[in-house]
């Protein structure tokens, strides 16, 4: 049965923006190439907010993935960067659809540190989502 994995990031600056871009650029890169990952997007969901989804073959995968090249080098720069930071993980037919997703990651997402959190990071309160853009999907390497 997959696992799926799902993120919410709210950066705190927009000075941050081409850097966030570069990171994102390269654990997507990360994540096509990974073994266990079964495929995935970005949204870019409103004014500093960003989602992903991903779905794995299994949660070791996930993990092995999370642990490794990219993503682990990007991690701790995201306690700086964000304001607000969600995951959420079920094992089970993954989901496409944004609106459910988001319903999902309100039921039970949980926050992830962040050093400067935003009061609704505070209160794990997410804004209706609004999408300004049409999913960049991240494709598994054949």
């Amino acid at each position: 049965m997959p696992f799926n994995s799902i993120t919410r990031l709210r950066l705190r600056s927009l000075f941050t923006l081409p850097a966030f871009a570069r990171e994102t650029r390269a654990i997507a890169a990360q994540a096509a190439a990974a073994e266990g990952f079964l495929g995935g997007a970005v949204l870019a969901e409103g004014w500093m907010v960003f989602w992903t989804r991903t779905v794995w073959e299994s949660e070791a995968a996930m993990k092995a993935f999370r642990d490794s090249d990219a993503h682990r080098a990007s991690m701790p720069k995201l306690l700086d960067w964000c304001s607000e930071a969600m995951v959420a993980h079920w094992q089970g037919e993954p989901e496409s659809d944004w609106s459910n997703i988001h319903e999902r990651m309100t039921r039970e997402g949980r926050k992830s540190n962040v050093r400067r959190p935003s009061r609704a990071h505070e209160q794990r309160s997410l804004a209706p989502m609004r999408r300004w853009s049409p999913e960049q999907p991240i494709a598994a390497a054949k």
